[in-house]
């Protein structure tokens, strides 16, 4: 069933932190807690773009998740504000692509 969102495993979120450059001080034995870490914010993401999405009930009832995309090199207008202000960068930004029946919104996170 392609409809239910599949975590990565320890590996592949071991092997994307390497990727990204982010990983030179992880042990392979925290790897399993960063995991939950993880998952556990995305449910929360998505809980909190579902509230978002309520706001247009009227247009779709029953929005979809449609793509995840990691962009770790790429700042949002308000991360570059941000930082121009002294604050740090963010450490990862993702956008969060949801069908909105039949009409694709961007969330930026």
């Amino acid at each position: 069933d392609d409809s239910t969102w599949v975590y990565p495993s320890e590996q592949m979120f071991y092997n994307s932190l390497k990727r990204k450059g982010k990983g030179e001080d992880v042990k392979a034995e925290d790897v399993h807690k960063m995991v939950a870490i993880h998952n556990n914010m995305n449910e929360k993401t998505w809980r909190e773009l579902l509230m978002w999405e309520r706001f247009h009930c009227h247009q779709c009832d029953d929005p979809r998740l449609l793509r995840f995309l990691g962009r770790p090199d790429d700042l949002s207008p308000k991360a570059r504000l941000r930082m121009l202000m002294g604050q740090p960068a963010p450490f990862d930004r993702h956008d969060w692509v949801v069908d909105r029946c039949g009409k694709e919104v961007r969330y930026i996170i």
